[in-house]
């Protein structure tokens, strides 16, 4: 309890005559809670100059949980306030069913940006995508709000409707009808992709390892000649880190899994698997892309660390920090979401910000690829103004040409990633795998000059 409380400046009163004394470490101790207190009473000012001079009367419970709230996300993007209704539905949603549209979002610079829409949910039946700013519910803007206000909107009874207000990348701002669903969304399910198995674990709930164990046990009897398998965690936003434990040590022997290290440096856990792979050891490849986060980079980046699979994708989102959720009053005023630590991976990368890079990089379409080339709306951990910085003082990878897209001839309403993903396996491995002309998106670097010279002609003249 002592980590979570402010401890106050002890003042004894000795009567009359008595001498006092000071060391000098506690006059250097005193001095900065002396702030906190002075900067304490400002708020209490703040607040009450609020409540007799603002236009209509205001409800102080809401001031204060959003001042609370705005204290927490000025550390980073993943800490919060959660309200008690809020922690209800993080519960809800943790244990594996809750109501809603099926998406995740965060905020940036006050705008509710999609970081992921679930698998066979109302959300990715739409068409909504990662990166998609949703500015309105319902006519309503939510422009502003917190995460956690937004989210309300956009909850409910299932089978009503809800409109969301879209701003994507190069479109005029749309609306999209959605219907409330009782969302239970597997997150795991197998099938194969012709002699190769596929997993695709969409997210990590509290059901996510048993779900993968079973539905990769059907797959396996009905398929006994498999020869290889495909964990798919593409567009997963992560969740429990328990469970992100479980699903690597579902492939692996032994050994670390993942580590987390909190402010002190002797604070370090460390996570390990146990003896037993339920392929019997199957070759296998993981498909990664930047809207894998969180807990599926500690699965990709344990796999690729321990030599047990290689990754075929795009570089992960980079969220490489753990929330630790902290009841306060058992519940009762809801909870604080706050950043703990960061994650490593077995062989000690701090993923925060830098993200995962795969083994064969294969952009999805060719207009992701000049999308890389040129920079252009990649929504990472990176683009965060206020993220944590990597460990090591890491830098994500800047723009580039990928290794690989669809070549003219592949259709791309088929998947592309997978089908490497599936040659890597064929061929053994990524050193092996015949290797496609690398695309030639023109570069950022390349257009820009140009572009600047093009306008400094009518300066000059």
């Amino acid at each position: 309890m002592k980590k979570y409380l402010l401890i106050g400046v002890s003042a004894f009163v000795l009567g009359a005559g008595s001498m006092a004394y000071l060391s000098q470490q506690a006059i250097a101790g005193a001095q900065p809670r002396a702030a906190t207190y002075r900067m304490l009473g400002l708020f209490g000012d703040v607040l009450d100059t609020v409540e007799r001079q603002y236009v209509t009367e205001v409800d102080d419970k809401k001031l204060i949980q959003a001042a609370i709230d705005g204290m927490l996300t000025s550390l980073d993007p993943h800490s919060g306030y959660l309200d008690p209704e809020s922690f209800d539905d993080m519960r809800d949603q943790t244990r594996g069913e809750y109501g809603g549209l099926g998406i995740e979002v965060t905020n940036e610079d006050g705008v509710v940006k999609v970081i992921t829409p679930m698998d066979d949910t109302p959300a990715a039946k739409a068409g909504l995508k990662a990166g998609d700013y949703i500015t309105a519910v319902n006519g309503e803007s939510v422009l502003g709000l917190s995460v956690n206000e937004a989210v309300k909107q956009m909850r409910g009874r299932p089978g009503e409707a809800v409109t969301l207000t879209i701003a994507r990348e190069k479109s005029d701002p749309f609306d999209v009808k959605l219907l409330r669903e009782v969302i239970k969304p597997r997150s795991a399910k197998a099938s194969m992709e012709g002699e190769y198995g596929v997993l695709r674990v969409s997210a990590f709930n509290e059901k996510t390892t048993d779900e993968a164990q079973e539905a990769f046990a059907k797959l396996k009897a009905a398929n006994p000649k498999m020869k290889g398998l495909i964990l798919d965690l593409r567009n997963n936003p992560g969740g429990l880190l328990d469970q992100a434990v479980g699903i690597s040590d579902l492939f692996l022997e032994g050994g670390e899994i993942v580590s987390q290290r909190g402010r002190d440096p002797r604070d370090v856990e460390r996570y390990n698997a146990r003896p037993g792979d339920i392929t019997g050891g199957l070759p296998m490849v993981v498909l990664i892309n930047s809207g894998s986060a969180s807990a599926a980079e500690i699965v990709a980046g344990a796999l690729q660390d321990r030599k047990r699979a290689e990754l075929v994708g795009l570089t992960s989102f980079g969220k490489g920090s753990v929330q630790t959720v902290i009841p306060l009053r058992g519940g009762m005023d809801g909870a604080l979401k706050l950043t703990t630590a960061r994650y490593f991976t077995p062989s000690g990368r701090s993923i925060q910000k830098t993200g995962i890079e795969p083994d064969l990089e294969v952009a999805s379409s060719r207009e992701e690829a000049q999308n890389i080339a040129n920079r252009a709306f990649l929504f990472s951990e990176a683009t965060f103004r206020n993220a944590l910085n990597a460990d090591e003082g890491k830098v994500r990878r800047g723009a580039h040409e990928p290794a690989e897209a669809p070549p003219e001839s592949f259709d791309e309403k088929k998947d592309f990633q997978l089908a490497r993903a599936a040659e890597v396996l064929k061929y053994g491995s990524v050193a092996a795998v015949p290797k496609l002309p690398k695309p030639t998106p023109k570069m950022a670097g390349i257009v820009a000059p140009k572009a600047r010279v093009a306008e400094a002609k009518p300066v000059q003249k």
